[in-house]
């Protein structure tokens, strides 16, 4: 008998097979792969659209008044911006709105062109590099070599060290000179410098925008050309814009390399970039070692320890190769002076700068005995990230661009500029390198260590050496006390200073060879002359110094900010004192 039921009987129906769905036509096809864009999609190049007002209207005016052709075609930009705007929100289609981007991208590159037409003279770092190409050209040493000609005027800045002194030399890698010197040889001013390095953002911000998915194009756009600051320094001629460049290449899809076990093309250009970016400026040293952690932690998951190893070898050999390679004739040239050039940076104690922790000794208190331990505490905050790295890549993988860059909060310079010139590699790792990808990321076993509060108990103990040493110089003393006895107005039109007199007592137990220098806001004033007064002050001694302001005359601060401040410091060790100067009221008088 049979258990099933049949078509047409009384009983329940019969269950079918589900035949499979027709292949789409033709025309839905071709549809599908063209749906309308996401509304965040729009969103995105709306935003880009938008960024590119930032600064066009004060190009916009220069530009009027020395290269009227030039106005005209950020004119014509303008109704660009207009026109992309409409279409952001008004095509129907993915595709159209690729070409949207496509356009928005060409807007934004032709006013860094216009920019750069009307300002590339250069700040300090590009003035210095185009005087190293020159001398390149001419096969003259480019390290140690003092340049005081080149500072002096109000846009070439001279960075001046706790010791009193300030610093002449080029103090980079030297790739950015190299690519420099043969333009120069055409340009023969400071615009060789710049050249390259607005010439190398524009390649790195369109090697970036077609390598990203389509989607995250427009954030491209913004945070490397729109906003403005990248071109800025661009324009100023800073190395690590030509770092930033090579590195764009490295951290796209950075997980990938050495796949299989292999390198590849893919893994060898990646090395090799690396390494160019390193030979180009110091903040690509600081990215290195998280890349090695990174890509050693995702093929050891996929390849064992050994291979992962092997891997991580090659890498990093290959890009020790090309730095070494572009290094080569400066070693051979002058050893000495190419390694302190190089280290200069970070040997040299350059006088405190920044929006970093730094400015609570330096800006909020009467200042600090330990100022070095704000070096230890950046220091001790590298290794801590990179440490937790190791023991938790999974987690902070996908933030290797941005972990490098938060130890130059807690160091003595820390100026905004370390963080924004990386930021594209931000967008590079976000849109390239989701979380998914290091999920089977090899991580250390942690022995009792499992939860989550434990994790969280290990990953602050990482850290908790660099929040001490901040502590530390935050809350020292200042090492001097300082009493103004006497301000000596200067005899001119306009109301200014023309000497301190000021009591100083060492309050420490350590020799103290303070340096003077006054300041209103976030910088600093060139040197005053002592001209009476000891050279160093020892332990708990007592000093009268007489201080000339630089040049004999130091105006008074305006109005906005009233307020005036006589720093000391020293070198070593690093110190800091500050107290207020008290204004005179008149502008004459003695």
């Amino acid at each position: 008998m049979d258990d099933h039921p049949r078509a047409g009987s009384g009983g329940s129906s019969p269950v079918l097979p589900l035949a499979p769905p027709e292949p789409p036509t033709a025309p839905t096809a071709r549809r599908l792969p063209d749906a309308a864009p996401p509304q965040w999609h729009r969103g995105l190049t709306l935003t880009a659209t938008i960024s590119l007002f930032i600064g066009t209207r004060s190009a916009w005016t220069t530009a009027m008044a020395s290269a009227p052709p030039v106005a005209a075609v950020i004119s014509v930009c303008y109704a660009g911006i207009l026109a992309a705007g409409v279409l952001a929100l008004a095509v129907r289609r993915r595709r159209t709105l690729a070409r949207v981007d496509l356009g928005v991208l060409a807007l934004a590159v032709t006013l860094v062109v216009c920019g750069f037409w009307l300002n590339h003279a250069g700040t300090d770092e590009g003035v210095l590099t185009a005087q190293a190409a020159s001398e390149i050209l001419h096969g003259h040493p480019v390290y140690g070599q003092p340049w005081p000609w080149l500072f002096g005027t109000p846009r070439v800045g001279i960075t001046k060290t706790m010791s009193g002194g300030a610093d002449y030399t080029y103090g980079y890698p030297p790739l950015t000179a190299l690519l420099a010197a043969p333009v120069h040889a055409v340009l023969h001013s400071t615009a060789a410098a710049t050249l390259v390095t607005t010439g190398a953002l524009i390649a790195g911000s369109v090697t970036l925008w077609l390598l990203v998915p389509a989607p995250w194009r427009p954030s491209v756009t913004a945070v490397c050309l729109g906003f403005g600051f990248l071109p800025s320094y661009a324009r100023d001629g800073y190395p690590a814009i030509t770092a930033l460049a090579l590195l764009v290449p490295v951290v796209v899809r950075w997980h990938r390399t050495g796949a299989g076990g292999r390198l590849g093309r893919a893994g060898v250009l990646r090395a090799v970039c690396l390494g160019l970016a390193c030979a180009a400026q110091q903040l690509a040293w600081f990215l290195l070692p998280f890349l090695i952690v990174g890509v050693y932690a995702v093929r050891r998951g996929e390849l064992g320890n050994r291979r992962a190893l092997a891997v991580a070898a090659r890498y990093s050999g290959t890009a020790a190769m090309a730095w070494l390679l572009v290094n080569t004739y400066f070693i051979a040239q002058t050893p000495g002076a190419w390694l302190s050039g190089s280290l200069l940076p970070l040997t040299q104690k350059a006088i405190l700068h920044g929006q970093g922790a730094m400015g609570i000794s330096y800006y909020f208190t009467d200042g600090s005995s330990q100022l070095d331990y704000y070096s230890y505490a950046g220091i001790l905050l590298l290794l801590g990230l990179l440490a937790a790295t190791v023991l938790f890549v999974r987690r902070l993988g996908p933030a290797v661009t941005v972990l490098p860059w938060c130890a130059f909060y807690l160091a003595t310079r820390s100026q905004d500029g370390y963080y924004l010139m990386m930021t594209p590699l931000w967008m590079a790792a976000a849109a390239t390198v989701p979380a998914s990808a290091l999920a089977t990321a090899w991580q250390p076993r942690l022995p009792r260590i499992n939860s989550r509060r434990a994790k969280t108990a290990l990953a602050a103990g990482l850290l908790a050496p660099a929040v001490l040493c901040t502590g530390i110089a935050a809350a020292s003393p200042p090492p001097l006390h300082l009493t103004i006895d006497r301000v000596a107005v200067a005899d001119r039109s306009r109301p200014g200073i023309s000497r301190l007199t000021v009591e100083a007592v060492n309050t420490t137990g350590t020799t103290i060879a303070p340096h003077f220098a006054t300041r209103t806001g976030q910088g600093a004033s060139g040197w005053w002359t002592a001209s009476s007064g000891p050279s160093v002050l020892t332990p708990h001694a007592h000093a009268r110094y007489t201080l000339r302001a630089p040049g004999g005359f130091h105006a008074l601060p305006g109005s906005k900010n009233p307020h005036l401040y006589l720093i000391a410091v020293s070198g070593t060790p690093m110190t800091i004192t500050t107290t207020p100067v008290p204004l005179p009221t008149t502008s004459h008088g003695a």
